[in-house]
């Protein structure tokens, strides 16, 4: 009975776990058996899962300190080189856009003054003077020829008639320019309107000189920024039959051309403090190392 009991004693020992004896050291638990206890365990696979996560949130945590870091020795070196880049880019863009202006207007600096103002553009009054002068010869001329034609038919006596007839050639002869130039300086009312209709055409052939195929005065508009004068309403129609290329041959009048010579004047202003500012802009560019915005010189051919 004794052994019987002592061997269930045993087998119940062994299927318990491990069982100090006296004499020996403790029975090692096997590595399924211990696997096994865990998963019968809840407790057990609670605090294991926590762990785990806690481990896992740990990692997180320090992986998102030692990216936080990476980015903050990255942020100073962004925040200096961004700004850079921008302000290159700005620059670049400036100049491009100033040197298409200096380019699209450069024939304004072409522009004659003393053609296009006509200062010997023939007055009102001298015109109003010359058309009296003129107006008195033909009526004395007139009159002379009806005294002369009333002679031959009877009307008057013979004498008065040869006097008309030699009153009439009088006239008629001071009326040649030759002969007119030799007691008077005055310019006779067709000269006056010769000289200006010569003017008128030299002013038109040199405005369609300066506007050329594509017109330059409406591409002279983009410099309003720089001259505000560029924008008053009452260069619309000229801007508007420059782009139409029609503005040589609407210029009829004097006071069209006068227009068209006040608006170049005023161009020439803004071209003036365009190129200054292109100018400004190539230095600063050249001191800022910035070799894209630095305007480069055309090959020569």
């Amino acid at each position: 009975m004794a052994q019987n009991q002592t061997a269930a004693e045993a087998r119940t020992g062994t299927a318990q776990g491990a069982v100090l004896r006296p004499g020996r050291a403790a029975d090692p638990v096997p590595e399924k058996a211990a696997l096994v206890a865990n998963q019968n365990n809840p407790q057990d696979l609670a605090a294991e899962a926590k762990n785990i996560s806690e481990g896992a949130s740990g990692e997180a945590a320090k992986d998102g300190i030692r990216k936080s870091g990476v980015q903050a020795d990255q942020e100073p070196g962004d925040s200096t080189e961004s700004p850079k880049q921008t302000e290159q880019v700005l620059a670049e863009s400036r100049q491009r856009k100033l040197r298409l202006m200096l380019r699209q207007c450069d024939r304004v600096l072409l522009m004659d003054f003393e053609l296009l103002a006509m200062n010997d553009w023939p007055d009102n009054f001298s015109v109003a003077t010359a058309r009296r002068s003129r107006d008195l010869w033909v009526f004395s001329a007139l009159v002379a020829a009806i005294v002369f034609l009333s002679g031959l038919t009877g009307f008057v006596p013979a004498w008065v008639a040869g006097g008309g007839f030699g009153a009439f050639v009088i006239i008629v002869l001071l009326g040649i320019p030759v002969v007119r130039r030799v007691y008077t300086s005055a310019p006779s009312y067709l000269d006056l309107l010769l000289k200006r209709q010569r003017l008128m055409r030299d002013a038109r052939k040199h405005a369609e000189h300066l506007e050329g195929k594509e017109g330059l005065i409406w591409q002279c508009a983009r410099m309003a920024d720089y001259n505000p004068a560029l924008k008053n309403t009452r260069f619309s129609s000229l801007l508007r039959l420059s782009e139409q290329k029609a503005l040589p041959r609407a210029l009829s009048r004097r006071e069209h051309v006068r227009l068209y010579l006040i608006y170049l004047l005023e161009a020439e202003k803004a071209y003036s403090r365009v190129q200054a500012a292109f100018f400004e802009g190539n230095q600063e560019a050249i001191d800022e190392g910035w070799q894209a915005a630095v305007a480069q010189p055309e090959d020569r051919t």
